[in-house]
């Protein structure tokens, strides 16, 4: 068993925009499968750009804030309560398009990569 508040995780950046901060919460040699599990909070105009993973699915979850996530081309809203699952080899990319923070929990499974 493991218990870790947020705030007793020091912030660090974000791999696709150094300027998004991040608390991870679990890492990959926590459980079995999972990357990380972590919360970001995105500042109003700020991006993750683009990009996509071989080996792993991510589940992201809008605690607050407004923005969009576009996964292979198709723009999607992020509203509170909305829940985003990304498959392997989907690029996408995440965008605050709100005047407030976007606050987003976000998890990753590690798969065997597409043949």
């Amino acid at each position: 068993m493991k218990i870790t508040g947020l705030e007793q995780v020091p912030e660090e950046a974000v791999s696709h925009n150094p300027a998004i901060k991040k608390r991870v919460l679990l890492r990959s040699h926590d459980l079995p499968h999972l990357t990380n599990f972590s919360q970001a909070c995105f500042a109003p105009g700020q991006i993750a750009n683009g990009h996509s993973h071989a080996d792993m699915a991510e589940v992201f979850f809008v605690e607050s804030g407004h923005g969009t996530i576009t996964v292979d081309g198709q723009p999607y809203p992020l509203t509170p309560g909305t829940c985003i699952a990304v498959e392997p080899d989907e690029h996408h990319e995440v965008a605050n398009t709100g005047s407030e923070a976007l606050v987003l929990t976000y998890f990753g499974l590690r798969v065997e990569p597409q043949a």
